[in-house]
């Protein structure tokens, strides 16, 4: 048997009451639960094994300073994520916040470069599966992500709090592969750690080039990505406990603990590479069997395979939350408003996650650069706009409303707005483009379904918060 979410108010923004509500999404989750989901979206390991890799093939020693760039960058925007979380606790995320506080056609903006983060991300940490399930069976990355998302749509569809205590656990392990990697780098270093500042990358015949900062602002949306899950945390602020407390914990928690398991090691793989060229071609599995032996090698790439399927449930599960969302909050015609808004007996709301799964699955059969480049360009977006409407959080009935409220405002969010605008101006020409084209369809559909439908369609819903 499930249920439905009934249709919103129409008034612009609503509160469910007490009285009145369907069934919602159970607060079932305090800050280590949170974390843990949250963290397992970030999924360090996976991160570090199917991302960063790619960044050693561009930026070689420049890598960590990069990342290191980015993280600065995500602190930043955490802080935004923080303040509007707890001041618009909603499992729509990116698009409550921003449509509560910004007009709902920025909401809807930011709910479509959301919507191409949580369709791409995963089939992009799935596919590398394939190379760490090497040592015990040979499959193309294409078929092996594509039955890691089918795998996480399955775990989806269970109970969330049993899926944190599952993910708690693959978690540990890839902290484990993490920090393996690291006393091994750091073991066997090659190079001192001025190498980490001046960047130099080296070709398949092992000539070297300097990066220059250029080059390090043109990879900044995939150094953005290899952190990106922070800010999932609030997808899960319907079922957090104490929201107005918790999310912003969470938030900051998940992006402290991702940069330390994500940067050391890859700190302690530059250092270690036996030469440039190696660091530059990324296989840090080779790296890992040359520091030690073939068994540790093997049950390193296990504990790699392991997280990454780790990181698909996770994203499966809160990215369904997004689509639940914008079920409930009508942004499309109505049948596919009910059917993203039903929930099955494990209270999981089934066809958000199918639609999140199976589309996940196929796009694994897409081409990897471009999907990680398109990426890149979507979540610097998002944080931009994100940026954009944190300057909005204080203003109205917002001004004195109890919420986590971060410093230096308003200078660090007027601050990250000009960065990301920047940052944007540097990324991969072809993402841009794509991305701009699915912005411009969905800004057609806002025009010409959405806005004439103003009192029944795009009525961003706030459930009750029940722990001010």
């Amino acid at each position: 048997m499930t249920d439905t979410l009934r249709p919103p108010a129409t008034a612009p923004t609503v509160t469910v009451s007490t009285a009145d509500a369907p069934r919602k999404l159970n607060r079932s989750l305090g800050v280590v639960g949170g974390t843990l989901l949250t963290l397992s979206c970030v999924t360090p390991a996976s991160s570090l094994f199917v991302l960063v890799p790619t960044l050693f093939n561009t930026l070689g020693s420049a890598t960590a300073l990069t990342i290191g760039i980015g993280a600065i960058i995500c602190v930043a925007v955490a802080f935004c994520y923080s303040e509007l979380g707890t001041l618009i606790p909603s499992a729509g995320g990116e698009y409550a916040m921003v449509g509560t506080l910004a007009g709902r056609f920025a909401g809807w903006l930011v709910f479509i470069q959301s919507l191409l983060v949580v369709m791409i991300v995963p089939a992009v940490i799935a596919i590398g599966t394939a190379a760490y399930l090497a040592p015990i069976v040979h499959v193309s990355g294409p078929v092996a992500g594509a039955a890691v998302m089918l795998a996480a749509t399955v775990a989806g569809l269970l109970d969330l709090r049993a899926n944190a205590w599952i993910t708690g656990v693959f978690l540990v392990l890839e902290v484990i592969a993490a920090g393996v990697v690291s006393v091994l780098g750091f073991a066997h270093s090659q190079r001192g750690v001025g190498s980490l500042v001046h960047g130099v990358v080296a070709d398949g015949n092992g000539v070297s080039t300097s990066v220059g900062f250029s080059a390090m602002l043109a990879a900044m949306g995939v150094a953005l990505f290899v952190t990106q899950g922070f800010s999932t945390a609030i997808y899960l602020s319907e079922e957090l406990e104490n929201p107005r407390r918790n999310v912003a914990r969470t938030v900051l928690w998940t992006l402290a603990l991702s940069v330390v398991v994500i940067l050391l090691p890859v700190i302690a793989i530059t250092l270690g590479a036996p030469d440039l060229a190696t660091l530059t071609g990324g296989d840090i599995s080779a790296m890992v069997a040359g520091w030690s032996n073939s068994a540790l090698g093997t049950f390193i790439s296990l504990c790699i395979a392991l997280a990454i399927i780790n990181a698909g449930i996770v994203m499966v599960i809160q990215n369904s939350r997004v689509l639940f969302s914008s079920g409930r909050d009508k942004a499309w015609p109505e049948p596919v408003n009910k059917a993203f808004g039903t929930l099955n007996r494990f209270n999981a709301p089934w066809v958000s996650t199918l639609a999140v799964g199976i589309p996940g699955a196929a796009l694994c059969f897409a081409k990897l650069d471009l999907l990680m480049n398109v990426t890149g360009v979507s979540v610097a977006a998002l944080y931009l706009l994100v940026a954009v409407a944190a300057l909005f959080s204080r203003r109205g009935a917002h001004k004195d409303a109890p919420a986590w409220r971060q410093p230096l405002w308003p200078v660090l969010p007027a601050l990250l707005v000009v960065a990301l605008v920047y940052v944007m101006t540097q990324l991969d020409t072809t993402a841009l483009i794509w991305t701009a084209a699915i912005t411009a369809a969905a800004s057609l559909y806002w025009v010409f379904y959405l806005r004439p439908r103003q009192d029944s369609r795009w009525v961003i819903t706030l459930p009750e918060d029940e722990q001010v």
